[in-house]
């Protein structure tokens, strides 16, 4: 189940990338980009209020990674990848966005501490040899760099904000996501108008509000919740399909040309993401006592007393305490599992 909710966030987030590429000819990158997470702010601030869900709310302690999370990729990241779109082909623009998951290990594995092996080194090793090889253009000028240049710069920036959202993955994911919209959209709104931009027509907005709402707004929540269950590095190599989806997409809705290059490129990228999504890691662990706050069921690692008025074969949140246990089964580093090796 993690890794269908995985690779549903990427189906949304991959096919929104075209469809951005298509609304930039009608309006200016800052507003699409307050558009989008707008659209994704206020779809999830009517499902926050009307459905009904049984998750952890946001601690204080939290927000300060959940600020910096929306700072990088609710403003920063959407804005630099928008502005890339306008230089570059969606189809290219699309695998290029393979390195946001290649970024978001690094970051995770060498300065969260998240555990990896060979296996995943040699995958993510194959995805940079498909970027390379992609943008491989001779006589490129710095001119033809900025497009690839800002949209490995988002890359970098939601490489940031997949680490911090990790840190606030065990509380509830609509409310993670809503926030996100709710403040980038304003903002990036704000930022359009004061530059000199212009609101689109109704049906523009309508059409980029929708996208961001499915895109940006219902993809992150699955995305919190892959987060939750496989740990950054490993949602963010299942995340790395989207930008397949994307170059796929592009070639319809915009008349994109598959060409070799494009084709070497996708097969290394793909190489990479195979070796990533078929890692298998079990050893013997041991589990420190915990206690916290999340969306559970009683398994072996819930196994705690209730009263009578909690079902314990359902879903629920309250506190609880986890007790030493030591015990080895296939997992990846969850919230459960950030033990060292």
């Amino acid at each position: 189940m993690p890794v269908l909710i995985a690779l549903g966030s990427a189906i949304l987030f991959g096919l929104s990338t075209p469809v951005a590429k298509l609304l930039l000819g009608e309006t200016d990158p800052w507003m699409l980009a307050g558009l989008l997470y707008g659209g994704a702010g206020v779809g999830l601030l009517i499902v926050y209020l009307f459905a009904r869900r049984s998750e952890a709310r946001l601690a204080s302690g939290e927000l300060r990674f959940l600020a910096g999370a929306v700072a990088a990729g609710g403003v920063v990241g959407p804005v630099l990848l928008l502005f890339g779109l306008t230089r570059v082909s969606a189809s290219t623009a699309s695998l290029l966005l393979t390195l946001e998951g290649v970024l978001t290990a690094l970051l995770a594995w060498f300065v969260f501490k998240e555990n990896f092996d060979r296996r995943i080194a040699v995958g993510m090793t194959s995805i940079v040899a498909g970027v390379v090889v992609l943008n491989w253009q001779p006589g490129v000028t710095v001119s033809d760099l900025l497009g690839p240049a800002a949209i490995v710069a988002a890359c970098l920036a939601w490489a940031i904000d997949n680490n911090l959202t990790r840190k606030v993955s065990l509380s509830d994911p609509v409310q993670i996501a809503m926030i996100k919209g709710l403040v980038a959209g304003p903002v990036n709104l704000a930022i359009g108008l004061l530059a000199g931009a212009a609101l689109p027509g109704a049906s523009t907005i309508a059409a980029a509000a929708l996208t961001g709402f499915l895109g940006y707004g219902v993809s992150l929540v699955l995305f919190v919740l892959a987060l939750r269950h496989l740990g950054t590095a490993r949602t963010g190599a299942y995340f790395s399909v989207a930008p397949f989806l994307g170059a796929l997409a592009a070639v319809p809705l915009l008349g994109d040309v598959v060409t070799v290059q494009l084709i070497a490129a996708g097969a290394l990228m793909a190489i990479g993401v195979w070796l990533h999504v078929t890692e298998r890691h079990e050893h013997t662990h041991e589990h420190e006592e915990l206690e916290h706050e999340h969306r559970h069921m009683h398994d072996e690692h819930h196994d705690h007393v209730h009263d009578g008025r909690v079902d314990p074969h359902r879903p629920h949140s309250h506190r609880h305490r986890h007790r030493r246990l030591r015990h080895s089964h296939p997992h990846a580093p969850d919230s459960h599992h950030r033990h060292s090796h």
